[in-house]
């Protein structure tokens, strides 16, 4: 057994009986938290626009701090960048992550010294307590990708600024720089493609162990390796045991994935975002991930339905319940205060509390009152695939409107099949019958005879990473959105479709 790994595995066990000893301790320690968020943010400039000194309970705190989300934060934010200090949190940032914005362009999330430790201590634990879970240290032996943003970081008032992935790039162990591939010079470069090339350069002969990434990416490289070797990837690293993945729901990419490599191997799923590492997946044989109940962020959680309501439920952590969406709301130590994140989560578990992320606030179709979301078109998506042998590269949905008197309206789904099953409209047929299963709303518009049954447009191959790098947006985080309430995607996917 390599030193690396041997050392590696009294610190697992260490780090998983703490994560095991935690569990026990969620509720008392998100109470604990909320107060050590108060005591810090009353200071702020944040804190005395909101009063948080007066503030002595939960439900105090809801009535002095409403939710908003990034464009109501931003004034707080753009006083950051102009160099003030303990706007939002006490001092400065010691980074600001640059996010895909919305209405306002690039979102900068404030990472402060009492915030790092989140998103670096996590990671960590995740790969410890798989190791201790088990016994699979002999991947830290070998090479790993820790695919990131480009490292080099801009400055904005003095403060570091970059991509999360390329911030946290630099707090990597320097135990584990030996392994980390792809190489810095490779991680700077900013146009994808040639960087995916230069990734598939330098480790196509090397002892790959581990491989992290958002699942289309990591797709994208697998495809590419087998391109240049002809050979499957277990066949090219038969030493690669742990793929750790995050960003998107796993499930839709899971079967080509393990089929591309060539055999089953562990896999480990995160729940990270710029805001903060909120879960990961702490055991392979328990469902749903472990939320992080203690490491410097506060949760609220919103019924999903009442998320646009004027008075929304928010409820604290011993107050969900499973099978219920809610949108996560977190305050934090890197100073977001009622902040909506727009994801949507279900618990699985509430001892200990484990959850899986159901989808996005803004990523659903209501276009007739159905409101559908990305759980329920992957779930029914799956289903119709495994009855007819169908392999999915990629899909999205939405909505197509028909004018009075020329048909009844449909869900219009945009499927790129790396497998199209036999009878597409059998399949067509299963698809629509899974998500009436999971959706009454969209039953009834069935049944009731104003919506049409769904429609399937086929995507030529490689159709939506075309599609992705015309727009700008291919490679690393970016991820084609499930579903849409308007047609902006779909139209764009027009010049992408299969050739009937």
């Amino acid at each position: 057994m390599n030193l690396k790994s041997l050392l590696a595995r009294p610190f697992a066990n260490y780090i998983y009986n703490k994560t095991k000893k935690g569990m026990l301790t969620a509720v008392e320690d998100q109470g604990a938290i909320l107060k050590n968020l108060l005591k810090t943010g009353k200071n702020t400039d944040f804190g005395k626009d909101h009063q948080l000194a007066a503030v002595n309970s939960h439900q105090e705190f809801t009535q002095a701090v409403p939710l908003r989300d990034y464009e109501l934060l931003k004034p707080y934010i753009d006083s950051i960048k102009e160099g003030k200090q303990n706007v939002l949190w006490k001092g400065k940032p010691i980074y600001l992550a640059k996010t895909s914005g919305t209405t306002s362009g690039v979102k900068y999330i404030p990472i402060t010294k009492e915030s790092i430790p989140n998103h670096i201590n996590t990671a960590r634990n995740a790969l410890l307590c798989y190791m201790a879970e088990t016994g699979n240290s002999a991947f830290a032996n070998g090479k790993m990708i820790f695919l990131s943003g480009s490292p080099a970081l801009e400055r904005i008032a003095g403060i570091p600024t970059g991509r999360l992935s390329g911030i946290v790039n630099h707090h990597i162990p320097s135990y584990l720089r030996s392994n980390q591939l792809p190489s810095y010079e490779t991680n700077c470069i900013e146009d994808w493609e040639e960087k995916l090339d230069k990734i598939v350069a330098e480790t196509i002969h090397k002892d790959m162990t581990l491989i992290s990434g958002i699942p289309p990416w990591m797709q994208m490289y697998f495809d590419r390796l087998y391109e240049k070797s002809g050979k499957k990837i277990a066949d090219l690293f038969p030493n690669f045991s742990v793929m750790v993945q995050g960003g998107v729901n796993f499930e839709p990419y899971k079967a080509k994935l393990f089929e591309t490599v060539g055999k089953r191997i562990d896999s480990i799923e995160l729940f990270p975002a710029s805001e903060g590492f909120f879960a990961f997946q702490d055991s392979q044989s328990a469902e749903g991930l472990l939320l992080n109940t203690n490491s410097g962020i506060f949760y609220e959680f919103v019924p999903a339905g009442e998320i646009f309501s004027e008075n929304p439920t928010r409820l604290r952590l011993e107050q969900v319940a499973i099978g219920v969406n809610y949108a996560l709301i977190i305050n934090s130590n890197a100073g977001l205060w009622g902040y909506n994140l727009g994801d949507t989560v279900r618990f699985v578990s509430t001892n200990p509390y484990r959850l899986v992320v159901s989808g996005r606030i803004k990523h659903f179709i209501s276009a007739f009152g159905e409101h559908v979301i990305g759980e329920e078109v992957e779930q029914a998506m799956l289903q119709a695939a495994a009855q007819f042998a169908a392999k999915i590269t990629e899909f999205t949905v939405a909505p197509m409107i028909v004018q009075q008197g020329q048909g009844k309206s449909y869900h219009e789904w945009l499927v790129e099949f790396e497998q199209s099953p036999d009878n597409l409209e059998a399949f067509a047929d299963s698809l629509d019958q899974e998500l009436r299963k999971r959706n009454v709303y969209y039953d009834d518009l069935i049944s009731g005879n104003i919506l049409d049954r769904l429609k399937i447009t086929l995507v030529r191959k490689q159709g939506f990473i075309d599609y992705m790098k015309l727009i700008g947006k291919l490679g690393g985080q970016n991820k084609v959105p499930r579903l849409s309430n308007d047609r902006n995607l779909a139209n764009g996917l027009e010049g992408f479709l299969q050739s009937q």
